[in-house]
């Protein structure tokens, strides 16, 4: 029999008692041979015990996809065509999302390749679908008769709007041949963005004979080359800075070719199908609704409110021009200077058992959830070190499942995600279908001597990601093509950040921060200065999201006939206080392009409305019950089922979102 290994975790001994959760996530992993059980595939998905199984589930997606296109083509008008759309929608969704996962985090080349196929095939098949008039039809049919769509329940009637949406935006209206031309730009565009996704990532390399050596300690070596894969952003040293800035950012011609060829595709795909730009085209049923609305807002308006806010930095008393290369590490200078915040002063109080137990505390006061450790079962997961959590709620029972890929390792991008792999939904036999999700960050290996230890910052990314992850737990909409994020962009945000609110109130923090080797708690007077440093700086750290968002517009809006290296270049001049660096091209690193293009925007607008949710529910009570569950009830649950402005604002509608002044109010009385 073949010769498998079993994961047994060593948990250090300290005089601390850490819970079940944090245990399991304040272990160094030591395998056994295993020499009995069955390996169940990647996700508990038997074909994906081997790489070619990746074709075998593909296949069988597409076979019950023409099966389920008939069935809707036949079917009469009713709740039963939402519902068969969904479940073609599920169908295709369970490979795509899963091989999506898989392509960017899996260790093994062959199956990165293999599942990229499939994630091109099954997306060329959902490209066709969006265009094949008699499945248009059917569903239309349905929009059109008053009579029986009215008598549907709100949530299915958005499910069908939704769905009536994709046909439109995909050119459905078109004549044949257009459709078909749509379907090639679609199809091209997968293609594009999954090339520049890839390139955001891989590191530049540069000859070490080029660089002084006493910074070659600070990267990888590779022969007579020295391999940089990031912008060492917080490393003390100008030298160190300044190297990895010019180098991980040097222009590449062939990823700027791909880029510009991605945003020339997106531009030809609005204009075809109807639209005065991709950015008028990705807006269309988002908060924001429109360019216009978001150019004439504060939001813009802030860029020039903070346009020299690298007048914070001066206490340094620096001797040459701050530069793009500075921003992070000064601010944290300042930030260490001015209320004593040395990360190294509050990591052994963020030991990642103790956030993974403070979470868990959480969720158990707000939603009656608790997080519990599962050993995966063999072949289950990609990298030994994964941990896999049930989410059980006290009544309601077994909500779903997070897969925590949380530790460093190469070839494993450098971002912190959510990925979803299983959607929620109603299944025809009364049982729900359990949501399935991966949370994938880029934390430090546990040591001989300790376990993995968080900075304040890795803290908040570490609740902001499990905001997503819980989104996804504790939606209980009917459909999976609405189910947890999958919602309007600039709304999917809205959790995330919330959580950030949660993991720098001390009431929250009290509960969970302590001395991995004492046991002492975070005393509260280190949270304060923690939180009075988030004020200094902040008005940098907007004015760079603002930038960024203004930049993703431009880049979207209306062709231009110049790089987008020069648009960069005059967007900086307009909208930030920092100059450009000769030679460097930030914009092809901007991975955000690919699953936020002309959508950056939504993590100010996410941030305005998760700060009046904090203000007016959690402010005074962050552990209540009864406010948690009502967070739950009226905004979570619905996934993207309902109209997030009628969720935010209750059933009122407006013309205008005031989040878009609140954009400007949270970041302004922030600075000050």
């Amino acid at each position: 029999s073949v010769c498998v290994h079993h994961i047994v975790p060593r948990v250090w001994r300290t005089v601390t008692t850490w819970s079940p959760v944090a245990a399991a996530f304040n272990a160094r992993v030591h395998r056994r041979l295993d020499l009995f059980h069955q390996n169940v595939g990647l996700f508990g998905v038997p074909e994906l015990s081997s790489v070619g199984g990746f074709e075998v589930v593909q296949d069988r997606a597409l076979q019950e996809t023409q099966q389920l296109v008939e069935q809707a083509c036949r079917c009469p008008p009713g709740v039963q065509t939402v519902e068969i759309f969904d479940k073609l929608s599920d169908s295709l969704c369970r490979v795509a999302d899963m091989a999506d996962f898989i392509k960017v985090a899996h260790p093994d080349p062959s199956y990165r390749e293999a599942s990229e196929r499939t994630c091109i095939n099954i997306g060329t098949m959902v490209e066709r679908l969006n265009t094949n008039v008699d499945l248009c039809k059917s569903l239309k049919d349905l929009l059109d008769n008053e009579e029986i769509f009215s008598k549907l329940d709100p949530e299915t009637r958005r499910v069908a709007e939704l769905f009536l949406f994709d046909f439109e935006i995909s050119g459905i209206h078109l004549d044949k041949k257009k459709r078909k031309e749509a379907v090639n730009l679609n199809v091209k565009l997968l293609d594009l963005s999954n090339q520049f996704l890839m390139s955001c990532h891989m590191p530049n390399r540069i000859e070490k004979r080029a660089l002084p050596e006493h910074i070659h300690q600070h990267f990888t070596k590779d022969g007579n080359y020295i391999q940089i894969g990031g912008l060492n952003a917080d490393a003390p040293d100008d030298l160190v800075r300044e190297v990895a800035y010019k180098v991980f950012l040097y222009p590449n011609e062939n990823v700027m070719h791909i880029l510009e060829e991605l945003l020339s595709c997106r531009d030809k795909l609005a204009r075809l199908v109807g639209y005065e730009s991709y950015a008028h085209r990705a807006l269309k049923g988002t908060m924001a609704k429109s360019p216009g609305r978001l150019y004439s807002s504060e939001i813009v308006s802030l860029s020039f409110f903070f346009k020299f806010t690298h007048f914070h930095f001066l206490p340094l008393n620096l001797k040459c021009e701050l530069m793009p290369w500075d921003h992070p590490y000064f601010s944290g200078v300042i930030r260490a200077e001015r209320f004593n915040i040395e990360p190294s002063l509050y990591s052994p109080y963020f030991s990642l058992g103790a956030c993974m137990e403070g979470l868990n505390g959480l969720f158990t006061q707000l939603y009656g959830v608790s997080l519990l450790a599962e050993q995966p079962s063999v072949g289950e997961v990609w990298s030994e070190d994964v941990r896999k959590l049930a989410v059980v709620h006290e009544t309601e029972g077994l909500l779903g499942y997070i897969y925590c890929d949380f530790f460093y390792r190469p070839d494993k991008p450098h971002q912190d995600c959510h990925f979803t792999i299983r959607g929620g939904r109603q299944l025809e036999d009364g049982q729900y279908q359990l949501p399935i999700v991966v949370l994938m960050l880029n934390l430090p290996h546990p040591t001989q001597s300790a376990p993995t230890l968080l900075s304040p910052g890795m803290m908040e990314n570490l609740f902001h990601e499990m905001g997503h992850a819980m989104h996804s737990m504790l939606g209980r909409t009917r459909y999976q093509h609405v189910t947890g994020t999958r919602c309007v962009t600039d709304f999917a945000e809205v959790p995330s950040i919330l959580m950030e609110y949660f993991a720098t109130d001390y009431r929250v923090i009290s509960q969970f921060a302590r001395h991995y080797q004492t046991g002492q708690p975070l005393p509260q007077s280190m949270v304060a200065r923690l939180c009075e440093s988030k004020k200094v700086c902040g008005a940098a750290d907007t004015q760079l999201q603002v930038f960024y968002a203004i930049m993703d517009q431009v880049y979207h809006g209306k062709p231009q006939n110049r790089s987008t290296t020069d648009i960069m270049i005059d967007m900086q001049k307009k909208y930030y206080g920092l100059p450009y660096v000769t030679n460097t091209a930030w914009q092809l690193r901007f991975s955000h392009l690919v699953g936020y293009g002309a959508k950056y925007y939504s993590y100010l607008m996410s941030r305005a409305v998760a700060s009046m949710v904090w203000k007016q529910c959690f402010y005074k009570d962050p552990l209540n019950r009864e406010t948690g569950e009502r967070y739950r009830r009226e905004m979570l649950a619905h996934g993207g089922g309902k109209e997030p402005m009628l969720m935010v604002e209750g059933k009122k509608r407006t013309l205008r979102p005031p989040v878009l002044i609140t954009v400007s109010d949270e970041v302004i009385s922030a600075f000050r």
